[in-house]
């Protein structure tokens, strides 16, 4: 009787530990099957550009194909809600972009809570904003255009890829932090809004490097400042704006997440391969021509970004008592 009895009893013990070998080892041989990679943009804008880059490195490395799948709409909310919804088992992830962080406060209603609800899993890229003035402008610094703006409350006029977005708010909080008064002009996309600073119907605009670089270049645009904390590789003469405003950084970054409770070994597996394209020379230098640069991290770290982005542009969407359109 006892020899059976330990034989029931390591038969039991296997068989409790099958379901845990058996969830390890699907961690394990990930990805079994295609992935799809949701973006809440429509095709070729810098999210897009930024998933397809990693879509197709992951594809090679991992042996299975990742799919971009644009589900663009609500400022990103209906990409994100898709990603909250879906299995946590590796196959779903999401591109998050500073949206995510500006529409946790911007949205006074969502149906999820990123931070609760996505796993973080790697940062991508980061862009600086670029403070674009049209050159009738007489301002040719930061320095310039406060004091201009002082002794003009009011008169100049500030465009935007529309209200709440990462433009918009880099924007309030260069008037916050520089004390001054511009008046805001919301537009349905930056294109439009580029085309009328370069017009004259706004005087300034907080741009992309994308959308503003070559204009710059031609001498139709005057830039005065990026706005991350240090000098952009795509813009080295242009100085940083915290030179003049200490403490001032604003960027639009891009980092790929999963539904809350995908495994911590394909979270892993992801985040290696991600830190691995990052560090490639030929990755670099077409991040580095898309006027990005790359932002290796591990998921702690990207969730660390995500939290204080969010803690950050809640204060300024506040203070600034900003609306969704």
């Amino acid at each position: 009787m006892k020899l059976v009895r330990r034989q029931f009893l390591r038969l039991g013990a296997g068989a409790t530990a099958l379901p845990l070998a058996a969830h390890f080892a699907k961690a394990q041989a990930y990805p079994a099957r295609p992935v799809r990679i949701l973006v809440g943009f429509a095709p070729a804008g810098a999210v897009d550009i930024a998933a397809r880059l990693m879509a197709q490195w992951l594809s090679e490395r991992l042996g299975q194909q990742f799919i971009i799948e644009n589900r663009p709409g609500a400022t990103t909310n209906i990409a994100t809600e898709a990603a909250v919804r879906a299995a946590p088992d590796g196959y779903t992830l999401i591109m998050l972009s500073t949206p995510a962080a500006i529409n946790a406060t911007l949205y006074e209603k969502l149906n999820f809570n990123v931070i609760r609800d996505i796993a973080p899993v790697a940062p991508v890229v980061r862009a600086p904003f670029v403070l674009d003035v049209n050159p009738s402008l007489s301002a040719k610094t930061v320095p310039e255009l406060i004091g201009y703006a002082k002794a003009n409350p009011g008169k100049l006029a500030m465009g935007s890829s529309g209200a709440g977005s990462g433009l918009h708010l880099a924007g309030e909080l260069f008037k916050m932090m520089a004390g001054i008064d511009m008046v805001h002009v919301p537009y349905r996309g930056e294109a439009p809004a580029i085309t009328d600073l370069m017009g004259g119907q706004v005087q300034v605009v907080f741009g992309t490097t994308t959308a503003s670089i070559e204009h710059i270049k031609a001498g139709k645009l005057r830039a005065l400042a990026v706005t991350t904390a240090r000098r952009a590789e795509a813009l080295p003469d242009t100085p940083p704006m915290g030179n003049f405003l200490p403490g001032y950084e604003a960027s639009f970054w891009v980092g790929f997440g999963a539904p809350r409770n995908t495994p911590i070994q394909i979270i892993q597996t992801l985040n290696k391969e991600i830190n691995a394209a990052l560090a490639e020379p030929k990755m670099k230098a077409r991040i580095a021509e898309l006027g990005s640069e790359p932002l290796p991290g591990s998921p702690a770290e990207f969730g660390k970004l995500l939290a204080e982005e969010t803690e950050k542009w809640g204060k300024v969407i506040r203070a600034a008592n900003i609306k969704p359109e």
